[in-house]
């Protein structure tokens, strides 16, 4: 079993950066490849891709998110982080860390196995 933990969540200006940390635990881990996420989920909506990447550190990112969020891993630390800059109003959710093991990085939340508890971002106008 896989145990992460986010953070670095907060209050955040429009116009601002904000930086998450996911520290991931567990004997399923490397050298096993894995894939992390980062996943988005307002009340009473689905859950929302937002970034990936895989073990040897290939990205793919949500339009909404493209040029403006970065996603970056440490397979020593077993970490995974997302950078987050020009952020609006409509970043604001609880993020989740995500991983599954394989070096496929897909954008579905099904297909990840062990998920985080979230973490809160809010982005005031």
């Amino acid at each position: 079993q896989v145990q992460l933990v986010e953070s670095g969540g907060g209050v955040v200006q429009a116009g601002g950066s904000l930086r998450l940390s996911c520290q991931a635990s567990g004997r399923t881990l490397s050298p096993n490849p894995y894939a992390m996420g980062w996943f988005r989920q307002a009340a009473g909506k689905e859950r929302e891709f937002v970034a990936t990447i895989s073990y040897s550190g290939h990205t793919v990112y949500a339009d909404s998110v493209k040029d403006r969020f970065t996603i970056s891993r440490d397979n020593a630390k077993n970490t995974v982080s997302l950078r987050m800059s020009s952020m609006t109003p409509m970043d604001t959710d609880v993020y989740y860390c995500a991983s599954r093991s394989g070096s496929s990085y897909p954008g579905n939340a099904d297909e990840y196995e062990n998920w985080g508890q979230g973490t809160q971002v809010t982005v005031s106008s």
